[in-house]
């Protein structure tokens, strides 16, 4: 009898059987074959390490072939060819080769326990300066904070134009995936390596494994959350009624309404003059009212008197006369009166002892 709980778990250090010439010995039927162009600034570099790139892939039967004039680099399997997923390792290869990872970095997707990859980041943000200040952000002060996360999952991660493009195990791939999207979606990269750090440590606990860590896992909250700005001004809804609005006034109504209509032209004429008269007026007796303003003088300040002094200070003349007396009898770096009378009394008591 076997407990449930030991089949479901994969014990610490289990890897899969790696695939071998035995499990395949007659090899592939069919070949398949994968493409993928190059920028031209790779050119020099692919041409130094396509012998070693042919090599490594050699060992799994796969052809490599490079063409410089079309700009790209095709993987080929061939009859010998067992494994049949060394085709898309193949691919991945030449894929990451083309987004400028090293091929010391690159070969690694060979192996059966690492993977890839390609994060397009280009189409994520639509300002050209907001994406490259996000890119930049995800890269940190001198890339601390790229190494930070590589440390953190155990993958090798490179910032490339318009792709970010990571290697290594799959569960570092995802947390890679998920902190750079987030830092493209304006959520700074420091707030996921924190709740990283808090998962590596927990992992550690054999206890912990079966529980779940979002009481451990911190919570950000946003803080500068811009408040959505109130019109000026607020149009109100006027309450709804079926009738219609009342017609407005014409000139001949209020004509009627005043009894102008009905004056002759001679008078309507005179009745225009007098209030035109009566506005120039107006405007005569505002403008003189500004002119006369320059002439009328300021309001001067009230002349605050000062209090005369109750107590005056009497100098006295004849100690300053003393001073003077004294001063004139003392020789140049001579001791003052007492420092000379404790002197002398020091010298008596001095000579009493003896």
């Amino acid at each position: 009898t076997v407990d449930e709980s030991e089949l479901l778990t994969v014990p610490d250090g289990w890897k899969e059987p790696a695939f071998t010439r035995e499990d395949n010995p007659k090899g592939l039927l069919e070949e398949s074959s994968f493409a993928t162009l190059f920028p031209k600034y790779r050119e020099a570099y692919l041409k130094e390490c396509w012998p070693l790139v042919q090599k490594a892939l050699g060992e799994h039967y796969v052809n490599a072939t490079l063409d410089l004039i079309e700009g790209s680099m095709t993987v080929t399997t061939t009859k010998k060819t067992f494994d049949p997923y060394a085709i898309i390792r193949a691919r991945d290869l030449i894929k990451l080769l083309a987004r400028s990872v090293p091929f010391e970095q690159a070969v690694r997707i060979l192996q059966d326990d690492v993977a890839c990859d390609i994060i397009k980041i280009g189409s994520l943000v639509r300002k050209r300066e907001t994406f490259i200040k996000r890119r930049g952000r995800l890269l940190g002060p001198k890339g601390s904070t790229l190494k930070a996360l590589e440390l953190l999952t155990n993958c090798y991660i490179m910032v490339q134009g318009n792709t970010v493009s990571a290697l290594g195990p799959f569960s570092g791939l995802k947390e890679v995936r998920k902190v750079v999207l987030d830092t493209m979606k304006n959520i700074h990269p420091i707030y996921n390596i924190k709740t990283l750090m808090i998962k590596r440590e927990l992992s550690k606990d054999p206890e912990l494994r079966s529980q779940s860590w979002e009481r451990f896992l911190p919570k950000f909250k946003r803080k500068n959350l811009k408040k959505r700005k109130e019109p000026k001004k607020k149009n109100t809804k006027k309450e709804y009624t079926p009738f219609p609005p009342p017609q407005p006034e014409s000139q001949i109504d209020k004509e009627l309404a005043s009894g102008e209509y009905f004056l002759k032209d001679r008078q309507k004429k005179r009745k225009r003059m007098e209030e035109i008269k009566a506005k120039q007026a107006d405007a005569v007796k505002k403008r003189q009212e500004e002119r006369n303003k320059a002439f009328i003088p300021p309001k001067e300040k009230p002349v605050v008197k000062t209090k005369k002094a109750s107590t005056e200070k009497k100098i006295d003349i004849e100690a300053i006369k003393e001073k003077v007396k004294n001063a004139k009898k003392k020789k140049l770096g001579a001791l003052p009166v007492e420092e000379v009378k404790l002197k002398m009394e020091a010298d008596e008591k001095k000579k009493k002892k003896k």
